[in-house]
Formats: structure tokens, C-alpha cells, sequence
């Protein structure tokens, strides 16, 4: 047991104005910069001696992330004021960005799996708080959870609880979701486990268009039903069988997936449906719902927007497991020489760069990277990705040309 009493879960009361007052500014110490915010409102745009550095219009932590961070310290500073002894853990990351989470590690949270082990739940005592992270987590591990008596701080995104709505309701109607994302990142997890809190429903995540195709042909045309589970061996709920719950499917989504993708996906289920049962028939065999995240949405447009008079080149900054950040990468890879890195450190000079190639899923060195002369670099950063990280991005281009930011801020 706790040394404390325990702390009764609907008793906790993080959004309390002293609390809050006190977690603010704990966050913008360790988050904030005013050096990103300076340049942004002068059009997002620094120059000097040759270089100029253009931040996307948007970028960077997003109001979901925003509110996890804060949730998380603010846990800290309730329990620390009223029940100093209570542990206080955190279900894997609170967002994908190492840099934060070992932040979140250094004030004291511990963090256990995000679907804990037997060995970590019997290490859990009524009272304990557990901190849910912005990608949510799977129906079963919550209810193991409260089983325990854990005070549960969730700070479940918004927009991802929507995509569970959702998918709770294909699932009364007896409607097979098809995810679009990654099986394995714990959103996906924690949004198909939803597909399942009925316990009749089912659920396919498909990764790609590829992945898209071999479904809609498997509808159309049927197949060897062993080669379609093993080729998506981990990706579908229990009991699925392709011929009987692939005869009316649901689309939603990883909310960080790119949106064109995603419709994609649902344009391609819908046509197959409307050549298999008939355009009047559609409604009873497809549906879909718009669940991408608005903040992943404003980021990729306001690439989009960068590219169209593309710069030199493009630094994309954020944690190497960031679905979202990982997109944007894949954007600017299809235009221009991109380096996707989690900090300021892997610009090592202006001869060599250390960033990660997510076709290898490993980081690599490229060599002469930064070219001399008159140039343009592009930065944004994925909605996980703090603003003193962007900092010392922009800090870390200028230095590699001999100039100081904060003397160039001056002038």
C-alpha cells in the first residue's frame, strides 16, 4: 500500500487554478522559446550572411500534446502537495519525443509499459497514480487498472477519443473497422481494443494503399484466406475471418496519418463495395468518417505550403517514433534533400549531419549537407516536438556559420 491515504480518483482536481498556475510556468521553463516565438512573428523568417532559415506556419507542440504535458505535471504537483508518498507511474511515453519523456522521468514519474506485465501490475497498489498517455491505452489495461484501485490522470488526445467513438459505433452495427495505421503504435492499439469493448466486434488495420488493394481485391474476388491472415498476422481481432466480417467495413484512422492517404484508403473501400453490391446498396456494406487530427492536418498543409517554392533544404525535427513527424519527413523526402532529426546535437557540423532514414528505420551520416553560399533551409517540427528544441536547431545553422542568434535578434 501507498504510505497515504489513497487519493479517491473523481476526487482529483488537477485543473485547480494553483495548480495550474504553478504547472505553467514549470512548462514554458522547460519548453518555451522565445527566440522561436521572435522569429515567428517576423513572418517566420531569419537571414543573415547567406542563410535564411524558414519555419513552416505551423509547427511544433499542438494543443493535445499541450494538455498531456500539462496533465503530467500537474499530477505531479497535486500529488507532491497532498500525498507525497503516492507513486506516481506513466503507461510508456506521454508523447513520442524522447527528449520530454526523459523530462517527465526526471521529475520522479516512473515509467512502466504501456501495457503493463503481470510483474508491473502486482507492483501497483490501490492509490497509486497512473498517468494514460495522449495516444490513450487499450480497454483491458484501463480495466486492469481500476481493478487495482489506481487513481487513473488520462490525458487521452481529444481527437483520438473520437476516432474510439467511432469505432464503438461500427461496432454495434456489427460493421468491421478498417484502421489505416501502424498495428503497432499504441494508438492503433488503444483504438482497436475499442473495436472489441463489446466483445462482438472486429477490426483490420491496413498500413498502406498496397495493403488497401489486397483487401478490396480479397472483397471483390475472394482468396486463400490462410495467405490473407498470415500477411496480416497481428493486425485484425480475434476470431477474424476475411469472409465473413469483410461484408461491411467501417474506415477510420490513426489520427497522424496523412489525410490524403486515409481518403484514399476510403475511396477505394467505398468503390469496391458500390462493384460488388451496387450504388444503392453502398450504405449497408460502407462507412466513413473524417478522424484525422486537425493539428496533423495544419502541419502537413503548412508544408505543403513551404514546397511549393521548395527551399535548399529541410530539417525535420522531432522524435524518430513521431507518427506524425514521420510523415512530414516523407513529404519533404518526395521534394528535397530532408534530414529528419530528434535534435540540435546531430548537426555535428557543417560536414556531417546524423538523422534518421525511416526506410532503414536507423540513423545514417550524410557528408557535406549544408551547402556554403546563399541558401535556404526549411524547418518544421512534428506536434510532439517542443519549441527549445526547434531553438536549438535554428541556434545550431547559424552557429555552423559563425553567427550568433541572439546578437542577430538584436540588430
Amino acid at each position: 500500500m501507498s504510505k497515504d491515504s489513497p487519493v479517491p480518483q473523481n476526487k482529483i482536481n488537477l485543473r485547480r487554478p494553483d495548480i495550474m498556475e504553478a504547472v505553467q510556468a514549470q512548462v514554458l521553463s522547460h519548453y518555451r522559446s522565445e527566440i522561436v516565438e521572435s522569429i515567428r512573428a517576423n513572418g517566420g523568417v531569419l537571414s543573415a550572411d547567406g542563410l535564411t532559415v524558414k519555419l513552416a506556419k505551423e509547427f511544433g507542440f499542438c494543443y493535445g500534446v499541450e494538455r498531456a504535458i500539462d496533465l503530467a505535471y500537474a499530477a505531479k504537483k497535486y500529488f507532491s502537495d497532498v500525498s507525497p508518498h503516492t507513486p506516481i507511474y506513466l503507461l510508456g511515453e506521454i508523447i513520442h519525443n524522447p527528449e520530454v519523456n526523459d523530462q517527465i522521468r526526471n521529475m520522479g514519474i516512473q515509467i512502466i509499459s504501456p501495457k503493463p506485465t503481470d510483474e508491473e501490475l502486482e507492483g501497483l497498489q490501490s492509490g497509486d497514480a497512473v498517468i494514460i498517455p495522449a495516444f490513450g491505452t487499450e480497454v483491458s489495461t484501463r480495466k486492469k487498472l481500476e481493478a487495482k484501485g489506481c487513481a487513473l490522470v488520462d490525458t487521452t488526445c481529444g481527437d483520438v477519443m473520437s476516432v474510439w467513438k467511432r469505432v464503438r459505433q461500427y461496432s454495434k452495427e456489427h460493421v468491421t473497422s478498417i484502421i489505416h495505421g501502424k498495428a503497432k503504435h499504441e494508438e492503433t492499439k488503444a483504438t482497436t481494443s475499442q473495436a472489441r469493448a463489446y466483445g462482438s466486434g472486429h477490426y483490420l488495420v491496413v498500413f498502406n494503399l498496397a495493403e488497401t488493394d489486397y483487401v478490396c481485391n480479397y472483397i471483390l474476388h475472394g482468396g486463400d484466406k490462410d495467405e490473407f491472415l498470415k500477411k496480416f498476422d497481428g493486425a485484425y481481432s480475434a476470431g477474424f475471418d476475411p469472409d465473413l466480417h469483410l461484408q461491411a467495413v467501417g474506415v477510420a484512422n490513426q489520427t497522424t496519418m496523412l489525410r490524403g492517404e486515409t481518403e484514399e484508403v476510403q475511396r477505394r473501400f467505398k468503390a469496391v463495395m458500390e462493384k460488388k453490391h451496387g450504388a444503392e446498396k453502398v450504405p449497408q456494406h460502407f462507412r466513413f468518417f473524417d478522424t484525422i487530427c486537425g493539428a496533423t492536418q495544419d502541419r502537413q498543409d503548412a508544408l505543403e505550403k513551404m514546397l511549393l517554392t521548395p527551399p535548399n533544404l529541410l530539417i525535420v525535427i522531432g522524435g524518430y517514433n513521431s507518427s506524425n513527424t514521420s510523415h512530414l519527413a516523407e513529404m519533404g523526402e518526395a521534394k528535397l534533400p530532408t534530414y529528419f532529426i530528434k535534435n540540435a546535437a546531430k548537426m555535428q557540423s557543417d560536414k556531417l549531419i546524423v538523422h534518421y532514414n525511416q526506410h532503414k528505420k536507423e540513423e545514417v551520416e550524410t557528408r557535406d549537407w549544408l551547402p556554403a553560399g546563399n541558401i535556404t533551409v526549411g524547418i518544421t517540427a512534428g506536434a510532439s516536438c517542443p519549441n527549445n528544441l526547434i531553438e536549438d536547431t535554428i541556434r545550431r545553422l547559424f552557429e555552423l556559420r559563425g553567427i550568433s542568434v541572439a546578437e542577430l535578434l538584436k540588430k
